[in-house]
């Protein structure tokens, strides 16, 4: 039987109703991949430093994307906590989303109980788990197993409920728990997550702030095991991180943040049902999510905001080996590039405000980007195969000054964060400095290899949850 979510899904879907390829994203988009043909064609015709066109068109880009974050967030200079709001406040309930995750489960709802505004109702919504999830939950909880489709209540803790579901993936499953919540803002939390003490009463203070709020991102930090290659990647992410969410203030600042994190994410829940609920056939539907949120604010005049909440502060488990990696990257940007396809119209549209004409546009662009990074890679690489050292010492200078770019955008960023999320970060300005000389020749990459087979995803069209390991929630916890 269909829903009431599905029906309106069904209404407001763009992959269900394919929007028209206008002549701006035809233009953005192709004229992307006609510029990096043209570029390549360079390498093969040039002998001077122009052979090498690909890899300055990359830094150029890139460093003009740092300009503009770096003026968007000069008012976080001043940043301070904001005033919590007089009661009354929102109700909130947290979806918990969980799929064969017993390691982390009692960490993580704990953590949800010991919140210094805990949540109204902490939904477990368990998308057909396999393990010993209903033991874990029996055992640490007194919770007995449901029928699917039915929700079951703690004795232990009133709050929690457990509402299992045949195994249909994350959107199902959060759209089901939705009919249960009858709270104003729902928060996605993933299993792997763990909130700060102070979160879910900084994200109702936000939702209770702003009437016009409908979705909102909190701080993530990235935690990955003990393990060598763990603590590597545990260290380039955390300043990966960082640079992402600042980033994301300054697209908020011209009101065309597009990415938040479903692993944290809170949703005025009113607005969440008028749009149909998460899309169980996107690869990111989080991000899909936020498309149709300001594609039906334009449409009815709705004046909805998207935002970053600082105050509000968790840590997720990352991957930290190699292949874990890839593969979260290829569903990121498989799921990035589905979504940009569904939203074609929206791509330099003014009728989208600077969403349309500034952020789709740069999004154009980052469909490509990472092939632009490779190549320009392999190409230096070639060069000092064939023993072209004549291009080298130019390239190597333009490197040079474009790390001296990263690392200088890299303290000031780490810098401004420090002061917004409440010094959520290591100290230690040596590991920053080393972080920026090594990142573009071994972490840059790698992201940019996942990207490349994110194509790959996008062109198959698969996507599954997997079976993921939580090595760096469960190091935390010894």
């Amino acid at each position: 039987m269909t829903t009431s979510l599905e029906s309106r899904f069904a209404v407001l879907s763009p992959r269900l109703n394919r929007p028209p390829l206008t002549f701006a994203s035809a233009a953005l988009h192709g004229g992307a991949l006609l510029l990096l043909a043209f570029l390549i064609v360079q390498a093969c015709y040039r002998t001077g430093i122009l052979a090498w066109s690909v890899g300055i068109a990359y830094i150029a880009y890139d460093t003009l994307l740092l300009a503009f974050v770096g003026i968007k967030t000069w008012p976080l200079r001043h940043a301070r906590p904001q005033d919590q709001p007089a009661t009354p406040r929102p109700s909130l309930a947290v979806l918990l989303a969980a799929h064969n995750e017993q390691a982390v489960l009692v960490a993580t709802v704990n953590a949800l109980a010991r919140q210094s505004e805990p949540p109204e109702i902490i939904m477990i919504t368990d998308d057909g788990s396999t393990d010993a999830t209903p033991q874990v939950l029996l055992d640490a909880f007194a919770m007995e197993k449901a029928p699917y489709g039915e929700v079951a209540t703690s004795p232990l803790l009133p709050s929690l409920r457990w509402l299992r579901l045949p195994h249909g993936g994350k959107a199902r499953a959060l759209n089901a728990a939705l009919e249960h919540a009858g709270c104003e803002i729902v928060l996605t939390v993933d299993a792997d997550t763990i909130l700060a003490p102070d979160a879910i009463e900084a994200m109702r203070s936000a939702f209770h702030r702003e009437p016009e709020l409908v979705a909102a991102t909190g701080l993530l930090a990235p935690i990955c095991d003990h393990s060598l290659s763990g603590r590597l990647f545990q260290w380039f992410q955390t300043y990966e991180y960082v640079r992402n969410f600042v980033s994301r203030y300054a697209w908020m600042q011209v009101d065309g943040l597009l990415l938040i994190s479903g692993a944290f994410a809170g949703f005025r829940r009113d607005a969440l049902s008028e749009v149909g609920g998460f899309d169980p056939e996107s690869m990111v539907e989080d991000y899909e999510l936020i498309h149709r949120l300001h594609r039906f604010s334009v449409d009815h005049d709705r004046g909805w905001k998207i935002r970053a909440v600082g105050e509000a502060r968790a840590y997720t488990d990352a991957p930290g080996h190699l292949a874990a990696f890839l593969k979260q990257r290829r569903r990121w940007f498989g799921g990035f590039l589905q979504t940009q396809y569904w939203n074609r119209d929206m791509v330099g549209n003014p009728r989208f405000g600077r969403l349309g004409t500034m952020m789709l546009p740069v999004k154009a662009f980052d469909t490509v980007q990472p092939i632009f990074g490779l190549i320009a890679f392999f190409l230096l690489i070639f060069f000092l195969a064939t023993g072209r050292f004549v291009l080298i010492w130019p390239i190597l200078a333009i490197m040079l000054a474009k790390i001296v770019i990263d690392l200088s955008f890299h303290f000031w960023s780490i810098a401004l964060y420090r002061r917004w999320s409440g010094d959520m970060l290591p100290k230690g300005a040596a590991r920053i400095f080393l972080a920026s000389l090594i990142e573009p020749f071994s972490f840059q990459l790698l992201r940019h290899v996942g990207a490349t087979w994110g194509w790959v995803a996008f062109l198959t069209g698969r996507s599954t949850w997997g079976r993921q390991e939580r090595k760096g929630i469960l190091a935390r916890q010894l």
